[in-house]
């Protein structure tokens, strides 16, 4: 063989050893994560402290009134659900005044905060920081608007808090495209509902289970009022475009507990043009590599098929073209039994079709993490920002 050939090899077979050491890690982490969830679904609820429900809104999207109303329908016995949005023009304002006028019996507080000021260059945190000021309670439950839950959501999360040390607590979340209104939606969108489910879960139950929870998902959070001042308040927040990330890890860093609930959330994804998914992807992905340098270098790693790839590679290249197409169907396989677990874990009726398909969103995801190294910018809601070393962002007007 040729040096080349032994260099490709090598990476190949590297890369496949580290991949199937992170699908057993993942393997055991979904099983510990099922049988803690069992367990905890067989203790009695039995704390319900008044909670305030704050959302975040800018704009509307499909399937956002249902995501709503699933809001306004919680089995809980108190709580309010308050909305904030820049400007009362504001469309998903109105439909959160509109749904809520459905369900008269519920407490509901719609209020607007303005632009947000230059260091809040995180619009989101910026509508928390008035959702903190006119919030009744001291739990909050904190969710975006692409959320979408059942009716015990609230009881669930409640429960996190009852032990006084855990300062916020944390969902898992299965990607579910959005099909109102449509058949179904465009396999991009599919890919990224499965890689929202499997490559995001795989990885933090893995940290989980080595290394603690030392960090937050802030698709939806049960915390304190205290806990966001503990952490330098909102001013420090709105500088971070990763405010979950830092929310948690602060915490945990203080010694504050930080958890993940067994709970599990929809997160909506909508149904998008490739290169519009492939933009959304790319840009969480640069803010994980500004926030955890090292665990996101470490991450491509964690990819099976770019390595079963060029193990099939080096297989026609060498004369050993059945062991280079066995190579590749072991890391196809490799995929499957991750994504499986993963999606048996989130009650996904789909998980067939989604474990089917992963090993492409592998790829995809593979070639997402190569380009996030690509530069410091990205474009979101009409503006481009730049995102700075410990993942602080700022505008580049």
């Amino acid at each position: 063989m040729t040096t080349g050939l032994h260099i490709l090899f090598w990476v190949a077979a590297v890369g496949s050893t580290t991949a199937t050491i992170y699908c057993g890690m993942v393997l055991v982490a979904a099983v510990r994560f099922w049988l803690r969830r069992r367990r905890e679904l067989r203790v009695a609820a039995d704390f319900l402290p008044a909670l305030s429900v704050l959302k975040p809104l800018h704009g509307t999207e499909a399937g956002m009134e249902r995501n709503l109303e699933t809001f306004f329908e919680q089995d809980y016995p108190e709580f309010e659900l308050l909305f904030c949005a820049r400007f009362e023009s504001d469309e998903g304002l109105k439909l959160a005044r509109a749904v809520g006028e459905r369900y008269p019996g519920v407490k509901a507080g719609y209020v607007t905060c303005g632009d947000p000021m230059p260091k809040f260059h995180n619009a989101k945190v910026y509508s928390l920081a008035k959702l903190d000021s006119v919030a009744k309670n001291d739990l909050y439950v904190t969710s975006d608007a692409d959320v979408r839950v059942e009716k015990d959501y609230l009881l669930r999360l409640a429960q996190t808090l009852k032990d006084p040390h855990v300062g916020l607590a944390s969902c898992l979340y299965l990607g579910t495209a959005v099909t109102e209104g449509r058949a179904a939606a465009g396999f991009a969108t599919q890919l990224d509902a499965v890689g929202k489910s499997v490559e995001m879960t795989s990885g933090v139950l893995v940290a989980e289970m080595v290394d603690g929870m030392k960090f937050a998902l802030g698709a939806t959070m049960a915390t304190r009022r205290k806990s966001f001042q503990a952490v330098g308040g909102f001013n420090e927040l709105g500088q971070f475009y990763a405010d979950d990330f830092v929310l948690g890890n602060r915490l945990a860093a203080q010694g504050t507990g930080v958890v993940l609930a067994t709970h599990i959330i929809r997160l909506m994804v909508q149904d998008s043009p490739f290169w519009l998914s492939f933009r959304n992807q790319l840009r969480w992905m640069q803010s994980t590599r500004r926030s955890r340098p090292w665990g996101h270098l470490g991450s491509g790693l964690t990819f099976a098929m770019p390595f079963g790839l060029l193990g099939l590679l080096w297989g026609l290249m060498s004369g050993h073209a059945l062991i280079g197409f066995i190579w590749l169907a072991a890391m196809v396989v490799n995929r499957w039994l991750q994504a499986y677990a993963i999606l048996t874990v989130l009650c996904d009726p789909e998980r067939l079709y989604g474990t089917l398909i992963y090993p492409l969103r592998d790829v995809l995801g593979s070639v997402l993490w190569v380009a996030s190294y690509g530069g410091e910018n990205f474009y979101y809601r009409g503006k481009v920002y730049r995102l700075k070393h410990g993942g602080r962002v700022e505008s580049t007007e």
